[in-house]
């Protein structure tokens, strides 16, 4: 049983997610409201979130309590998708296989490049005048 309560962790560029699952009825909760809710309006993120359960086939098998923070909407998905698929990896070895093919174990490592100093952005530079 306390193989059910595990927290599993999941990040994307700034956003960081922290999934708990439970055999259930297929209910996701993120920050205290419903998946619907939350995402409202964007049926796409709804989907990458619900992809990894999708992949083992057990879109209705578990209750999904999920607490995220930091960066945007999609990375928010995208760091979701993560925490659930390493839950699920951690469960079985056939899920982690499905998972690992899948390639929802590897973080997307992308970021946001640095502002450089003498620069109006990373890599715009101001207007070259010859003279």
């Amino acid at each position: 049983m306390a193989e059910n309560k595990q927290i599993k962790t999941g990040s994307r560029k700034t956003s960081i997610a922290q999934a708990v699952l439970a055999k259930g009825g297929g209910k996701i909760t993120i920050n205290a409201k419903p998946m619907e809710e939350y995402f409202r309006g964007c049926p796409r993120y709804q989907d990458t979130v619900l992809e990894a359960l999708a992949e083992i086939k057990a879109d209705k098998g578990y209750d999904v309590k999920i607490k995220v923070s930091g960066g945007g909407i999609a990375s928010q998905a995208g760091a979701i998708r993560h925490a659930i698929a390493r839950w699920l990896a951690a469960q079985s070895d056939d899920n982690k296989k499905a998972m690992k093919k899948a390639g929802f174990l590897t973080r997307d490592p992308r970021m946001v490049e640095r502002k450089k100093p003498g620069q109006p952005k990373a890599r715009r530079r101001f207007q070259f005048s010859k003279r």
